[in-house]
């Protein structure tokens, strides 16, 4: 598995935060629906707007599809491009360890 890390740094005005999550919601989750292989995302978010989206993949290359799908959409209409100027940086790292809350638990002793 591969996880990729999507930041999008602040300040971030009330008006960028509405029109990516307009985007999110109506033109990048819906593009994102027909690539098989990934496992779960993740948004993160700070009271000033900056974030980080964290996507975990089957692969490395279904990160690559995934990205190739987001570019391929176009702006829905409303959509102003000034307010979606897009991620500050994205990084890629395999996934070396899961640990889920039992195994937390379990290894309390």
């Amino acid at each position: 598995m591969y996880a990729q890390l999507v930041y999008f740094d602040g300040p971030r005005s009330a008006d960028q935060l509405v029109a990516a999550d307009y985007a999110a919601r109506h033109r990048i989750e819906p593009a994102l629906a027909g690539v098989p292989g990934l496992v779960c995302a993740y948004e993160l978010r700070r009271h000033d707007g900056s974030g980080v989206v964290i996507v975990i993949a089957e692969s490395e290359d279904v990160l690559l599809v995934a990205q190739r799908a987001i570019i391929a959409t176009e702006l829905l209409p409303g959509e102003d491009a000034a307010l979606l100027p897009g991620p500050d940086r994205v990084e890629t790292y395999p996934v070396l360890a899961h640990h889920s809350k039992s195994d937390i638990y379990a290894n309390r002793g």
